[in-house]
């Protein structure tokens, strides 16, 4: 059991970590502790929980609220439609890297913060692991935000017994941990390309045809990012297995994928700039990935149901 504390008052807390806090952006710090404490404007009316699936728990990371590559839009019709008894937010939920060079923070970003913490307030527990992109939050483990529970990893156990690692995943970074300068690079190059993406899926909607990921397109095709991703995935489950998990579940590769590494699984929830994908687990223990298709993007809301991409039973 993971000791906490409440957090309620912005101005004390920003006052009492000022010095560490200046270093990523005060206008940050407010935008998020006030979302937490619940000073922003409420939701759009239109944000109602519609009756849906309804999980065990639910495994979502790298949203990058913050910026505009975030498909907010998408994620708030995803939550809207599929209830859980925990909700694990796997890292990477706000982006204090893009958001430290250039403020970014729409309504629709604040919206999904609020539908979180009223999924708190309807019962769900809702677990936060910070990543890299939002370390900021590392400062506060240990503590609640309107309910939510900041921890350094977690372990989940399914309703079929087993046990899993819940990390970020940056720890196993290499150039996250070594050369960080080269980080903020590759980070700027990828979100050159969300915009390139952005325009081509906007022509792409106009000619009535569905999503594509450039980026993701990219990685299946660069030799060397595929080889990044297999040592990532690999190392992640090794240190599972040496610390007696059964499997782990993490995000930052922003690759979604489900499968037996060295007799260890390997979960990774992928992302909400690209893929749109959260892990479900079902009430028997089943875990599944789910590719969402918002409402927007089809003809009628009835069509807007999620594709199951892989379904793990072991």
């Amino acid at each position: 059991m993971v000791c906490t504390q409440s957090i309620d008052n912005t101005d004390q807390v920003l006052a009492k970590e000022r010095p560490r806090h200046d270093t990523i952006g005060p206008q940050l710090m407010r935008a998020v502790l006030d979302s937490f404490s619940g000073n922003y404007p409420p939701p759009s009316p239109d944000d109602e929980e519609e009756k849906g699936q309804r999980f065990r728990t639910i495994f979502i990371s790298d949203l990058h609220l913050g910026t505009p590559g975030c498909q907010a839009h998408a994620l708030m019709d995803f939550l809207r439609t599929h209830p859980s008894d925990s909700l694990y937010l796997v890292g990477d939920i706000i982006d204090g890297w893009q958001l430290r060079r250039k403020w970014y923070w729409p309504q629709s970003h604040n919206d999904v913060v609020q539908k979180l913490l009223r999924r708190v307030r309807k019962g769900c527990r809702v677990i936060y692991v910070p990543g890299n992109h939002d370390e900021f939050a590392r400062e506060f483990i240990g503590h609640h935000f309107g309910g939510v529970e900041v921890v350094k990893e977690a372990i989940h156990v399914t309703a079929d017994g087993r046990s899993l690692w819940v990390i970020h995943g940056d720890h196993f970074d290499a150039v996250v941990q070594c050369a960080k300068w080269l980080a903020y690079l590759g980070d700027n190059l990828y979100e050159f390309t969300l915009r390139m993406n952005r325009h081509l899926n906007s022509f792409r909607a106009r000619m009535g045809l569905p999503y594509w990921s450039l980026s993701a397109y990219l990685k299946q095709k660069v030799k060397s990012a595929l080889n990044y991703v297999t040592d990532f995935e690999v190392a992640v489950a090794k240190e599972a297995k040496r610390r007696g998990h059964d499997g782990v579940l993490c995000g930052h590769i922003h690759r979604a994928e489900m499968r037996m590494i060295n007799g260890v699984l390997y979960c990774n929830d992928g992302d909400w700039v690209e893929s749109r994908t959260a892990l479900v687990e079902h009430y028997d223990g089943r875990l599944e990935i789910l590719h969402w298709a918002p409402s927007h993007e089809v003809q009628k809301r009835s069509e807007s149901v999620p594709m199951t991409e892989a379904q793990v039973s072991v």
